[in-house]
């Protein structure tokens, strides 16, 4: 097997651990904060295990800078799983993750505004013809807009989500000399204490058997599908990485429909082209510029360049 045929194995193994990731946050039954926390617990656990077995805590790269732009993205990938939870919650699986996939427009919009990055007129065509898709994707009738109601909460949670990504993936780009394992675990660690307030530990009393979804997402989701996807990252071309990071929204639509039954409509359907070949255009426009896929010095650390959540949008 080639370099190249391990990795497209490697990252559609993580894309597809990906799409199910919204079944184990449903199914523990916990609330979006308590899911959260116990995500970044039993992953520090997980990421921590397999980086010390590596020994990659030695020489690890850190600056008090790069160490301190870590923390701040942590901070927003662990609120950007909190509201992408509670959209869950509020819509679907299936739409939540869709509109959720509008994070790589933001990163472009954000790029532009805080770091005068070049923002070409193609790029706000395709980022006009995403948010179409949006429109589309979301269902979201006149009625919506005058009544709210959940369903519109939950849109709006999970373009937060989407946003509070961006800004992560605005932040740990600026991150080099450091491998990406190590910036996912000062991300999760993150977690701990900023989440421990909102925590609600009388509400698991009663989990039971459900506590295995929890360590699942730690372990499964966090751990495991983060080795995968930074090992494959090293292997395969720009081009892959990005197609190959839309079988996760493909999955999660799949299994979400074979599970819960939920599926979108034919308007809602109509959307995602729209949102994929935005997406694709936009996000292989601006991977020169951004970097993003890990490069590999002597086989020693990656420059860091997208926070530690799967390419494209994991949870």
């Amino acid at each position: 097997m080639t370099s190249e045929n391990k990795g497209t194995a490697q990252l559609t193994t993580a894309m597809v651990l990906s799409g199910t990731l919204g079944v184990f946050v449903v199914e523990s039954g916990a609330s979006p904060f308590n899911v959260v926390f116990f995500r970044v617990l039993f992953g520090a656990l997980a990421l921590g295990g397999y980086i010390v077995a590596r020994g990659w805590l030695r020489d690890h790269g850190f600056t008090p800078r790069t160490l301190g732009l870590a923390l701040l993205g942590g901070v927003f990938i662990v609120f950007n799983w909190v509201f992408l939870f509670q959209s869950y919650e509020n819509t679907s699986i299936s739409v939540a993750t869709v509109v959720y996939h509008t994070q790589p427009f933001y990163v472009v919009l954000l790029g532009a505004l805080l770091f005068r990055e070049r923002l070409t007129v193609a790029k706000v065509g395709w980022i006009a013809l995403a948010f179409a898709g949006l429109i589309l994707v979301s269902g979201v009738t006149p009625a919506d807009l005058t009544g709210g109601g959940t369903y519109l909460t939950g849109i709006g949670q999970a373009l937060l989500a989407a946003l509070l990504y961006g800004l992560s993936t605005v932040v740990t780009k600026r991150i080099t000399g450091v491998r990406p394992h190590l910036i996912a675990l000062v991300q999760v660690l993150v977690g701990i204490p900023l989440l421990l307030p909102f925590a609600d530990f009388g509400a698991m009393g009663g989990t039971g058997a459900d506590w295995g979804w929890l360590v699942g997402l730690g372990i499964i989701h966090t751990g495991l599908m983060y080795v995968l996807m930074y090992a494959a990252y090293a292997q395969l071309p720009t081009a892959k990485i990005a197609v190959l990071a839309f079988v996760y929204p493909a999955v999660a639509m799949v299994v979400d429909w074979a599970v819960y039954g939920h599926h979108i409509g034919l308007v809602q359907a109509l959307g995602v082209p729209l949102i994929v070949t935005a997406s694709l255009k936009v996000t292989l426009a601006r991977r020169p510029a951004s970097a993003p896929a890990p490069e590999t010095a002597a086989h020693g650390k990656e420059a860091a360049s997208r926070p530690a959540t799967p390419v494209a949008s994991e949870a």
